[in-house]
């Protein structure tokens, strides 16, 4: 009986992600508020009515694939800004990453690109909700290093959120390189590390002298 129920709850896993796999390709053209459940289930084989086994609403989909998008890259942000390594190896080791994780999902990055400020409300709520826990990783992080001594934690937590938003600001230009013509892509993309790491050597030099 239990490995009957096992093989259904492996069947069942399989059809809720192959579910996501396919709204995240449908994704790549259009945005959530526009995509319809049909559209998702006719791509998976499966009939409509087996959406709502998994998922109420294709705002619950959404909510899902922001898990599936941002979940894993707690341990990656606060990587990003360990205090190991001096401050240009922290800048090339965060762009590295960042450049790494956008090569590896891109339709992921396009997704959180999109949505972040798109037309469905629970979606927009758990962006905010991830980021807001990266902010508050960061921030503990920063806490760590001795340039934080005597900050208080509102400043910290400004701070972070600085960080954050240029790992996102980062992490769609790099798509945006990776999406142009083929043989522009090397220059692009080496384009976008060195504006980035400008923008992060200009965020470390205010650290250093906000307390002055």
């Amino acid at each position: 009986m239990s490995h009957t129920l096992g093989i259904r709850q492996a069947q069942k896993q399989k059809t809720r992600q192959a579910l996501l796999d396919a709204a995240l390709g449908l994704l790549e053209e259009q945005s959530l508020s526009s995509l319809g459940l049909r559209e998702v289930t006719r791509a998976v084989g499966v009939a409509p009515t087996a959406f709502y086994r998994h998922f109420r609403s294709t705002a619950d989909l959404g909510v899902a694939l922001v898990e599936e998008a941002l979940g894993s890259l707690h341990p990656m942000i606060r990587t990003t800004v360990s205090t190991t390594g001096d401050r240009e190896e922290r800048v090339a080791r965060t762009i590295d990453l960042i450049a790494r994780h956008v090569d590896g999902y891109p339709a992921h990055v396009r997704f959180i690109a999109r949505e972040r400020h798109g037309g469905v409300q629970p979606v927009r709520e758990a962006i905010r909700s991830q980021l807001a826990r990266f902010a508050q990783e960061v921030k503990d992080e920063l806490a760590k290093d001795p340039v934080s001594e005597g900050w208080s934690e509102d400043d910290l937590l400004m701070l972070a959120h600085l960080y954050v938003d240029q790992m996102l600001s980062t992490a769609s230009l790099f798509l945006e390189a990776l999406e142009g013509p083929e043989e522009e892509r090397p220059d692009r993309t080496r384009q976008v590390a060195q504006l980035a790491t400008r923008q992060m050597r200009l965020i470390g030099l205010g650290r250093h002298h906000w307390l002055d």
